[in-house]
């Protein structure tokens, strides 16, 4: 059996400290932080999803990314989010995910969509609306459409 001993001096103890702090301060500057998936990213600007309780909530939420509407719902219904996703379901929730949301964690909820007429959509002359989901006070998808056949939907940004 062989037994070896060794002793370190100070300033090789130190030197490796150094460096051992060193390489990790440059770790925490450059690796992102991961996102909150309870703060949806939505572009540059910092939008509120939480706190949806009235239609004065509602509202507010719309102005946050610039739309004005009409100050009433058009519409207020309950829907449930199918449990077993379509075609047209999934391409629904891919604009959700390139806004920052998920319908896919609210399989076989209950949701309230509120559906409000935009009075400030420039550039189309025919009507448009703003569909959210709000699940426990929380906005969990959107979109801006026209009320024509052949017409448009993107997600809440202009």
């Amino acid at each position: 059996m062989f037994i070896y001993s060794l002793k370190a001096s100070t300033i090789k103890f130190f030197a490796v400290v150094c460096v051992a702090l060193a390489t990790l301060i440059t770790l925490i500057a450059f690796i992102p932080i991961a996102a909150d998936d309870t703060a949806p990213v939505s572009g540059s600007i910092d939008i509120d999803y939480t706190g949806i309780k009235t239609e004065e909530d509602r509202i507010e939420f719309l102005r946050q990314f610039g739309w004005e509407v009409k100050p009433e719902a058009v519409e207020s219904v309950e829907v449930t989010i199918p449990e077993n996703f379509d075609k047209i379901f999934t391409a629904y929730n891919e604009l959700q995910k390139r806004q920052g949301l998920d319908l896919s964690k609210y399989k076989k909820k209950n949701v309230q969509r509120y559906t409000y007429e935009i009075t400030n959509y420039d550039g189309y002359d025919g009507t448009v609306y703003a569909n959210i989901l709000v699940y426990r006070n929380k906005v969990i998808a959107g979109d801006v459409c026209s009320a024509d056949v052949k017409g448009f939907m993107h997600g809440l940004e202009k």
